[in-house]
């Protein structure tokens, strides 16, 4: 099979009926993601005032793989369930997804990201959504590179259970998967610069809260993460896959060859 190739998409797909309802349902699934992922960093602050403890970070950790759970279960019908500009770029990169229905995508789930951030602030009493920010002592560089490579598994992990065409049943766990994901990174990289992996989960809190200290670390580094999972999944283990013979095509092996 050939590689999929780059579609930029007509001016006309824009007002199609499936493709705002996709969009429709970004900016939903993005904005529940948001409000409580960073709604579950507000309560951490409110209650303890401190959000850098170890149990601090695995709360953190859980309430955002358990919001991006139901946030991709609830939009893979309809949009895919990307939740994540970089997981659009990835999917644009891969040819998944046209130019003009990633730019569609990345407009929803950066107002659903604001909207998110904006409701909280109004439901909190006002508190500054608190965003993401590189911690003492981790140079800039070293955030971007740790961004890349978090992005790089997320982005994979959403090729191998949600894109694939040979998937198979493990479809039906893509959201947990995804999900588990970003939990396990946030655990990861959590101390050193947040983990942010995804563009609008960092831009909703950093507009809302007006934080914008670092903040292109969370756009080049999610970018180039998801660019490198796209290529890696979409022309080495897929193109390499259907091109590869058939297993049953080969001969047996015989007892010498153990």
């Amino acid at each position: 099979m050939p590689p999929r190739r780059f579609a930029l998409g007509r001016a006309e797909d824009a007002v199609r009926a499936d493709a705002i309802r996709a969009a429709l349902s970004e900016f939903v699934a993005t904005a529940i993601f948001v409000f409580a992922a960073e709604g579950s960093v507000l309560a951490l602050e409110k209650l303890y005032r401190d959000t850098s403890t170890a149990g601090g970070l695995a709360v953190v950790a859980i309430a955002h793989a358990l919001a991006l759970f139901v946030a991709v279960a609830v939009a893979i019908n309809i949009s895919g369930g990307h939740v994540n500009p970089a997981v659009t770029f990835g999917a644009l990169v891969g040819g998944r997804i046209s130019l003009l229905d990633a730019l569609l995508y990345w407009a929803a789930q950066l107002l659903g990201a604001v909207v998110a951030s904006l409701l909280l602030r109004i439901t909190t009493g006002g508190m500054r959504p608190l965003g993401f920010s590189v911690a003492s002592g981790v140079g800039e560089w070293h955030a971007v590179l740790l961004e890349v490579v978090m992005t790089f598994g997320l982005v994979y992990t959403v090729y191998a259970t949600a894109i694939d065409p040979k998937r198979g049943h493990i479809a039906t766990v893509a959201p947990l998967a995804i999900g588990f994901m970003v939990g396990a990174n946030i655990l990861a990289g959590g101390p050193f610069d947040g983990a942010a992996m995804n563009l609008a989960r960092a831009f909703g809190p950093a507009l809302v809260g007006w934080r914008w200290w670092h903040h292109w670390i969370y756009w080049v580094g999610p970018f180039v993460g998801a660019a490198l999972a796209g290529l890696v999944y979409e022309f080495l283990v897929i193109l390499a896959a259907d091109t590869a013979p058939s297993q049953l095509t080969r001969q047996p092996l015989s007892p010498e060859d153990y």
